[in-house]
């Protein structure tokens, strides 16, 4: 890198932005840029040489987040900084383009669309589509789920939150008076394990009337080393350093999402897979969209 990149580096957080996209661009068009006879992308299904990082299977280290004796104020700093990452990075873009895809099967016009998010956090998804929503005159009830007390007080005192229903609970455990039309996680799934995580998309189902929705993230290692550079240079949060780079390792390649979702569905039902839809999505997610038959 040479120095007038680094300078700038260190004083702006939009050039890593800028550097993030270019990643992210080269990815996506698939563009190979050698060094001698080693492709960069070589490292996705192998060891890495920084650090022994193995990209091949995920993770389960725990994330800090996830430890129950976090001090409040250290988790309101962690939850606004990924509000903000999830707006530059379009994490919240995508959970709109998850919504936009299973409103197409309501109809709008008068009964207004139930939504639950599990594993809610400070509830900035549910503000962005309050937001999104009351642009477009779409009448929709909101709600969210998280087993962190503290995640739950954040969120209801936010005043853009206003009008979102939030409840401390297991999201297995919440009592719902009625099936949400539709129920969604973003970054959540990933820190579970598989049998976890099945357990969650067959919840779901089961639980909302037109389906549900995920995001998150693609465990790759281009993904790994640019949000690791990303909060090294801009993080004021210890858990956002730590947690940002280590969700990456828990995340999944889309062969291991396709089967966990194939594997949680009950004998007899296999047909869903037929209306299930998973697209990887900038920067470095899955969007799996299940409709309910």
């Amino acid at each position: 890198m040479s120095p007038q990149i680094h300078g700038v580096c260190n004083t702006s957080f939009g050039c890593i932005l800028s550097n993030i996209e270019l990643l992210g661009y080269l990815y996506n068009k698939e563009v190979q840029y050698t060094t001698g006879t080693r492709d960069i992308f070589d490292v996705q299904n192998s060891t890495s040489r920084d650090g022994d990082m193995n990209f091949t299977t995920r993770s389960y280290q725990q994330e800090l987040l996830d430890r129950s004796d976090i001090p409040f104020e250290d988790i309101k700093q962690n939850m606004r900084e990924l509000d903000f990452i999830n707006a530059k990075l379009g994490g919240h873009d995508i959970t709109l383009q998850g919504l936009r895809t299973m409103l197409k099967n309501l109809d709008l016009r008068n009964i207004p669309v139930s939504i639950l998010e599990i594993g809610c956090g400070g509830g900035d998804n549910l503000r962005v589509i309050k937001d999104y929503c009351q642009r477009r005159k779409i009448k929709v009830q909101l709600s969210g789920v998280d087993i962190n007390p503290h995640c739950i007080e954040f969120a209801r005192s936010r005043k853009e939150n206003t009008h979102i229903e939030f409840y401390i609970s297991d999201y297995k455990l919440i009592s719902l008076d009625k099936k949400p039309d539709i129920i969604f996680n973003s970054l959540f799934c990933h820190h579970f394990n598989d049998e976890e995580v099945k357990q969650i998309f067959l919840w779901m189902k089961q639980n909302s009337r037109v389906g549900f929705f995920v995001n998150d993230l693609h465990r790759h290692p281009l993904a790994y080393y640019s949000i690791k550079s990303l909060t090294r240079f801009f993080s004021k949060s210890y858990l956002v350093k730590n947690d940002a780079p280590l969700s990456v390792l828990r995340g999944f390649k889309k062969d291991e999402l396709e089967m966990l979702y194939a594997q949680c569905l009950p004998a007899g039902q296999s047909g869903s897979i037929l209306n299930t839809q998973l697209h990887w999505k900038w920067a470095f997610r899955w969007l799996l969209v299940a409709f309910n038959e």
